[in-house]
């Protein structure tokens, strides 16, 4: 997210701000040791996670990949909208004994109410 410690990792490759956006409701949100978060698709108890939208060049695709933290993965994440975007996932092993923080909405929120700056 612009502004925040792994946002670099998308400066490097050109990738340029598209808009904020929230996710359809299918989504639950975790704090990872309370440095970066993991949102996973859930089937049931989802809500609509604020995120923002970039444009990634497709060879800096790798890259960013390769930056983010283990546990972190591309996959398509679907819009309030409706729309399909590719996104950053956490693999759910990754949230397994972490802070979850779905209640908050997003990570800037949840940054924010803990005041850890957002």
């Amino acid at each position: 997210m612009r502004g925040l410690e792994l946002n670099q990792n998308l400066l490097q490759v050109g990738a340029e701000f598209v808009c904020e956006a929230t996710t359809a409701p299918v989504y639950r949100l975790w704090s990872i040791g309370d440095v970066h978060p993991a949102m996973v698709r859930v089937r049931q108890g989802g809500v609509a996670i604020a995120l923002e939208v970039w444009a990634v060049p497709a060879l800096g695709l790798i890259q960013v990949l390769q930056q983010e933290p283990p546990g972190l993965c591309i996959g398509k994440v679907t819009l309030a909208d409706g729309e399909e975007v590719l996104g950053v996932l956490g693999e759910p092993i990754l949230c397994e004994g972490q802070k979850e923080i779905t209640e908050y909405g997003g990570w800037r929120a949840y940054l924010k109410a803990s005041d850890k700056s957002a």
